[in-house]
């Protein structure tokens, strides 16, 4: 279905084509209607089949064509030149925050409407500014968000539309008590919409508290893995994992490579022991300052990509383009944290790979893993037992190794006839029983007891020969 089939103005299609979009994706064939008939969503699919483009669109062409009509204060503030905030995006990163706010300057481009997008990391003049000068769309991750709320800087009390994407996370990871606080300041009567690329049923129940009679909208099942990716797990002990990654990553023909390990300090680790190796890798983490991350980012989009070893901060809708191969080097806790990581290739109707280290505490991991998302996965030889299983003598035809034994030539001139001799086995010398090192312990004891009786004695009759 193309784009021209939904009813967006002609600027967003100008838009579209611009940007080389032509064909709508099957999630947003089921989205774009409803959210622009005004419905709360829940929208599941999985990770890089257009989920932002499922909301921004409709979102803009709601905003461009929808006004209310103003209230006093409203009109003051157009006098002003200031705008209120319409529509509130919420998002769990700054890297997915800000690939957002990318995509609505796409998008949005000549629609008259403005957005700009806030985070934390870095100072928050430069977006206090922009919001003094008045947004439509605002982005923003919880935390900062809060932070600008309790300053004063941000008033929601005319969000038409709130959309949280990634809504998984952020209700699973310790965002619910930020999320619950900005939900307040919101007014009851908007539009909801919730996309994911899993939604657990917990989560999903826990998301109905802000949605009014949503209509559900999925691509595939919930939580499946994309078809065109080869899944294998090589079991491996954790103390051989960095040598393993290191063997791989050298034997294999690929390109954009993506390492994820669970902590921060591993990544670290990871990236280090690469690097010693004479592989280029960089890592990307929470504790990296965000001029850091934006430069590794960019290094990693560039024609030479170093190996990158990420946290799950990089598998939550962070759009990396030609990933060829995805190597899971620590299993992680939830199994659906497995499903964005492995999304993150095989894009585009490219194929790609997804190889996982399992080691032996990390077994009732993969089992979960395997239960989420309906198959097995394929066990793999690792390069590490390929090059330490060594051929037999008897299939590569050398001689056998006769060390120690003597080699002695008979005949003459260029025939001669070599026969081993073999040596005799060296006799090892007999232990000595138990009974006997007792008796040679008690006969010790006894000789140095009689030694000391015999000076006592001694010293005795010196003491009793001298004068008195």
């Amino acid at each position: 279905m193309k784009f021209t089939c939904f009813s967006l103005s002609e600027t967003l299609l100008d838009n579209l084509e611009a940007a080389g979009y032509r064909e709508a994706t099957h999630i947003q064939k089921q989205a774009i209607p409803k959210i622009l008939q005004g419905r709360d969503l829940v929208g599941c699919a999985q990770t890089g089949t257009g989920k932002t483009a499922a909301f921004a669109l409709p979102t803009l062409e709601r905003l461009k064509t929808s006004s209310p009509p103003p209230s006093g204060a409203q009109r003051r503030r157009q006098r002003t030149g200031r705008r209120t905030i319409r529509a509130l995006i919420l998002a769990p990163t700054r890297e997915l925050a800000g690939q957002i706010g990318d995509s609505l300057k796409t998008y949005g481009k000549s629609c008259g409407l403005r957005h700009t997008v806030i985070f934390g990391g870095v100072s928050q003049n430069p977006q206090v500014k922009a919001l003094q000068q008045g947004v439509d769309i605002l982005v923003a991750t919880p935390g900062r968000l809060l932070d600008l709320i309790r300053q004063g800087f941000v008033n929601l009390a005319t969000v038409e539309i709130l959309i949280l994407d990634e809504a998984d996370q952020m209700l699973d990871m310790g965002f619910i008590h930020d999320l619950r606080k900005i939900v307040a300041h919101i007014p009851d009567q908007r539009q909801t919409l919730m996309f994911s690329a899993t939604m657990p049923k917990e989560i999903r129940d826990l998301a109905k508290q802000w949605l009014r009679r949503p209509c559900e909208v999925q691509s595939t099942p919930i939580a499946s893995t994309p078809e065109r990716v080869s899944q294998v797990v090589y079991f491996i002990e954790r103390n051989r994992k960095t040598a393993t990654l290191g063997q791989l990553l050298s034997q294999t023909q690929r390109s954009k490579t993506i390492v994820f390990s669970r902590t921060r300090r591993g990544a670290d680790k990871v990236a280090k022991f690469l690097q010693r190796d004479g592989i280029r890798a960089v890592a990307i983490h929470g504790d990296k300052s965000q001029s850091r991350r934006r430069a590794v980012m960019l290094e990693f989009n560039s024609s030479r990509p170093p190996v990158l070893i990420a946290t799950d901060l990089a598998a939550r809708g962070i759009d990396f383009s030609d990933v060829s191969h995805v190597i899971n080097f620590d299993l992680p806790e939830t199994p659906e944290t497995y499903v964005h990581r492995i999304g993150r290739t095989a894009r585009a109707g490219s194929s790609g790979h997804a190889i996982s280290f399992c080691s032996h505490d990390e077994k009732p991991r993969l089992r979960r893993i395997e239960k989420l998302t309906g198959h097995a996965l394929t066990v793999g030889k690792s390069p590490s037992e390929k090059t330490t299983a060594q051929p037999s003598s008897h299939n590569t035809g050398q001689a056998p190794d006769h060390q120690g034994d003597s080699v002695q030539e008979i005949g003459n001139g260029d025939h001669r006839k070599v026969t081993v001799v073999k040596r005799p086995a060296k006799r090892r010398p007999r232990r000595k029983s138990a009974q006997a090192g007792n008796h040679t312990a008690q006969s010790g004891t006894k000789t140095v007891t009689r030694a000391r009786a015999s000076r006592r004695q001694r010293r005795k009759a010196t003491s009793a020969n001298k004068p008195r």
